[in-house]
C-alpha cells in the first residue's frame, strides 16, 4: 500500500501543471515581475512547497503572453541585468477572476469529499 502513496507524490507535477496558469497570473496581479521573480515568489508564497522549474515556467509565461493574458517588455533587474518583465493585461485580470471561482469551487468540493464520514 505504501507503494502507491509513492507513486501518487511523484504524480503531484500533473495537478501543478493544470494550475500554473492560474498561480502565474495570481502573481502578477501583485505587479510586474521577471520569470526568476515569478517563481521565487510562488515559491515563497506556497510556504516552500511549490518550486516552478524553468523548464515549466517559460512555456507558460510565452502561452500566457500569446493569448493576451500578459504582456512583456524589457526591463532591468535588480541585480541590473537585462530581463523580461510580465505583467497582467485586463484580459487576464478578467481570465484571474475565472479561474479563481472555478478553483474556489473545486477545492471546495474536494473538501467536502475528504471530510465526509
Amino acid at each position: 500500500m505504501a507503494k502507491g502513496i509513492f507513486k501518487r507524490k511523484q504524480e503531484r507535477g500533473d495537478l501543478l501543471q493544470g494550475t500554473l496558469d492560474l498561480l502565474i497570473l495570481r502573481t502578477l496581479q501583485r505587479g510586474a515581475m521577471h520569470g526568476w521573480g515569478i517563481s521565487q515568489s510562488i515559491y515563497t508564497v506556497s510556504q516552500e512547497v511549490l518550486q516552478i522549474k524553468e523548464g515549466s515556467l517559460y512555456p507558460a509565461l510565452h502561452r500566457l503572453e500569446r493569448q493576451g493574458w500578459i504582456r512583456a517588455e524589457w526591463g532591468q533587474s535588480e541585480n541590473r541585468r537585462r530581463a523580461k518583465f510580465y505583467q497582467l493585461t485586463s484580459d487576464g485580470k478578467r481570465q484571474l477572476a475565472e479561474e479563481t471561482a472555478y478553483w474556489e469551487q473545486f477545492a471546495r468540493a474536494v473538501h467536502l469529499i475528504l471530510k465526509m464520514g
